[in-house]
């Protein structure tokens, strides 16, 4: 199934809700780094927020998350716009379990900080940021949202492998509280989400999203929108022969005696730019100029 998501208000129209389905983001995510599970989970949980708030600022908008780790993971970075998302965690061979076998990804994040950076094309980006509170990415960004944004909400974030530890799906949601939500409504919806299958659990029975929301509100909702969501990269060699041109021109003539070429990886989809010989004399002679 192709990652999407649904927009809707629900239950009386109180609450904003993204619900998301990113099977397909995360197993290329999984199979472009070759992720073990917990670094599977973690990053997977933070390209699905990713992907969901990336639909909820318009267009041109651009988002950059930074969960930033004091346990084995490291650093894990999302970029997303307009419903298109990539991103890498620094340390892709985590694989950390509970007593039971289920992962144990809170281990693996222990503590740290979460920083979002948006481009809204005002004069300077926004950036807002908040303590990792749990260590589980779900409870942390549900902490982002009501500390930084100032909007109480709920975040449901899961990702499911199968017996050979490959992605077996993955989703999540956003609900937003609307301004003067009625007591009541609020109380409703926290029943519903006490009552609530795991995310992962639905996809796997064949649930859509529609199908999500339709769960958390009883049947109380209005659909709004319906967006693809990608796994996009943006790499270029053009975009890494600019990088080039900004060393200095006797750093590049050293590369170009001593190895005769140069290698660079996108950090965000593992594709090798190769420069040649000729590439890093054109590339001098562009700096000379």
């Amino acid at each position: 199934m192709k990652s999407y998501l649904k927009k809707a208000y629900c239950i009386n129209e109180d609450f904003r809700i993204y619900a998301a389905i990113t099977t397909d983001i995360v197993k290329y995510a999984q199979e472009c780094f070759n992720l073990w599970p917990s670094s599977c989970e973690a990053l997977g949980r933070v390209l699905t927020i990713g992907a969901i708030m990336s639909c909820t600022y318009k267009n041109n908008d651009f988002i950059n998350i930074k969960v930033n780790t004091t346990g084995p993971l490291g650093k894990i970075v999302v970029e997303g716009n307009d419903g298109n998302v990539r991103g890498f965690v620094e340390n892709p061979g985590v694989f950390l379990v509970n007593n039971d076998g289920t992962l144990n990804i809170t281990k693996a994040i222990e503590s740290g900080d979460i920083q979002v950076i948006k481009d809204l094309h005002l004069r300077e980006p926004f950036v807002s940021s908040s303590g990792i509170i749990k260590g589980d990415i779900t409870n942390d960004f549900t902490y982002y949202f009501t500390k930084s944004e100032q909007i109480p909400s709920s975040v449901g974030l899961q990702v499911s492998f199968g017996e050979d530890d490959k992605v077996k799906s993955a989703g999540g949601f956003l609900i937003q509280v609307m301004p003067g939500a009625k007591e009541e409504s609020i109380k409703t919806l926290e029943e519903n989400l006490k009552n609530l299958k795991p995310i992962t659990k639905m996809i796997d029975e064949g649930y859509e999203a529609e199908d999500i929301i339709n769960e958390i509100s009883k049947g109380d909702y209005k659909i709004l929108e319906t967006k693809e969501l990608n796994y996009k990269c943006n790499c270029s060699k053009e975009r890494f022969e600019r990088g080039l041109m900004t060393l200095k021109e006797d750093d590049l003539e050293d590369i170009l005696n001593t190895d005769h070429k140069c290698e660079i990886t996108c950090n965000f989809c593992n594709k090798k730019y190769v420069f040649d010989e000729d590439d890093l004399k054109n590339i001098i002679l562009k700096i000379k100029k």
